[in-house]
């Protein structure tokens, strides 16, 4: 209990930051997508090349990873079918998808890993799953879509898509760096470390500001049905498929079927408002799933440690 409330409380914390500061004006009308296109551009780069550079790669082949894998594919594919029928396009199809499957495994996960399942290090095969896979797939969709718009891509520009993506870039080569072994002299990782530092804060008070003049998550308004979509597939369809395949599947009990549920139970990752900002599609869808789901996580993994603790 202690571990989910410190948790959220240090997120809350920060976003209510960026709130004051949004409604005071203190960065003027364009600070949110200034320190949106610092942490896109620049800071979540760093954090990822720093992160997984240090990242112990083998963790991906652990029966937990394939459980999160396989629950995220299942509702990340419920919420595109219905995108689909529904006609919602690829870009916002493609946000939404990620706000019913994407954990915040690194800013919330971490500490709720500490103090309710006792290891930070039970979250790893989720970021690094997160972060090798579903964010380079997800990015170059995007990116794709946004150039669908403008002159027709050779299949040669297609192919490198994912390699122009700082995102994409930042993650691919600290994989590298890990696979290889190689140790990355101070004075160049020192400094990424500290521009890596401002990704989180950037994110948050980005995130904040977005709250100012927002109406209540899941209104009235062309995003209420992927909005209430989204959360739901993400505070409980996510868990629930988490707790099936572990259990009926792969066989998981005790402490190792508490740790998949726990982290697949996580609300949305604040930096997918992130990517929806720079791509300046479901800004909105993103926004107020990401609320929604994580005021609806609260009492969810307060259920889950209740049950499986």
């Amino acid at each position: 209990m202690q571990g989910v409330l410190n948790g959220f409380a240090v997120i809350a914390v920060v976003i209510a930051v960026g709130y004051v500061i949004g409604r005071r004006g203190y960065l003027g009308d364009g600070g949110r997508e200034v320190l949106t296109k610092l942490a896109f551009h620049v800071a979540t780069p760093a954090l990822l090349f720093t992160m997984l550079a240090k990242a112990d790669l083998s963790l991906i082949l652990s029966p937990s990873l394939l459980v999160t894998a396989l629950s995220t594919v299942a509702v990340a594919s419920v919420f595109v079918t219905v995108g689909v029928v529904r006609r919602w396009g690829v870009g916002r199809t493609t946000i939404g998808a990620l706000c019913s499957s994407y954990v915040n495994s690194g800013n919330l996960g971490i500490p709720i890993a500490v103090y309710v399942l006792g290891d930070a290090s039970l979250v790893a095969p989720v970021l690094l799953f997160q972060q090798i896979v579903v964010t380079p797939v997800a990015l170059t969709i995007l990116d794709l879509a946004e150039a669908s718009s403008g002159p027709r891509l050779t299949w040669a520009q297609r192919l490198f898509t994912p390699f122009r993506n700082p995102i994409a870039i930042g993650s691919l080569s600290g994989v590298l760096v890990s696979a290889t072994g190689w140790t990355v002299p101070s004075p160049v990782f020192d400094p990424l470390e500290l521009i890596a530092n401002m990704s989180v804060p950037a994110i948050l008070i980005a995130f904040g500001i977005s709250l100012c003049g927002s109406s209540w998550p899941g209104g009235r308004g062309a995003d209420r049905v992927p909005v209430l979509l989204s959360t739901s597939l993400k505070a409980i369809g996510q868990p629930l498929a988490a707790w099936a395949l572990a259990s009926f599947v792969f066989g998981l009990h005790g402490a190792r079927l508490l740790d998949v549920v726990v982290t697949s139970a996580l609300p949305a990752a604040q930096n997918l408002f992130t990517y929806a900002s720079r791509y300046r599609v479901g800004e909105r869808l993103a926004r107020e799933s990401i609320l929604l789901s994580t005021m609806v996580s609260v009492p969810v993994l307060v259920v889950v440690a209740a049950l499986l603790g």
